[in-house]
């Protein structure tokens, strides 16, 4: 399977649904992202069931910035809608195909479960509001 250009308009459209996504965030400027590009495509080609798409950072700088990357290329892994993985940095193929498989993995209703934990630990207002319901019963 080809890659898959992904800029803000469809970003979300992409990621959001079930499935494994990977993204790689590049510029053609940078030289660890040239090489890195046909370790990609061939990863690409070996798993169909798999969306691999990239971000030109030149060309959707606001997209870069709403992840937060600083370097590049940087990997992103996305399943069901949820970010998974992200590193900066090249991937030898072995790596990435290793990272394929850790993803596929996942068990995602307990990486639902954590992520629930870890926002009521760090949100306040999840906090305060189960406080009454533990004082009423």
């Amino acid at each position: 399977m080809a890659t898959v250009t992904l800029t803000t308009a469809n970003f979300d459209e992409v990621t959001s649904k079930d499935g494994i996504v990977l993204v790689d965030f590049w510029a053609s400027w940078c030289g660890p992202c040239v090489r890195f590009a046909p370790t990609y495509e061939r990863s690409s080609e070996k798993h169909p069931e798999i969306t691999f798409g990239k971000v030109d950072t030149e060309a959707e700088a606001a997209l870069a910035a709403k992840f937060d990357i600083r370097s590049i290329p940087t990997i992103m892994a996305v399943r069901d809608g949820i970010v998974v993985f992200a590193q900066p940095g090249a991937l030898p193929e072995s790596a990435l195909e290793s990272l394929i498989e850790k993803v596929e993995q996942l068990d995602m209703d307990e990486v639902r479960e954590q992520i629930a934990a870890h926002k009521k630990a760090h949100d306040p207002k999840a906090r305060s509001a189960e406080e009454p319901a533990r004082a009423a019963s």
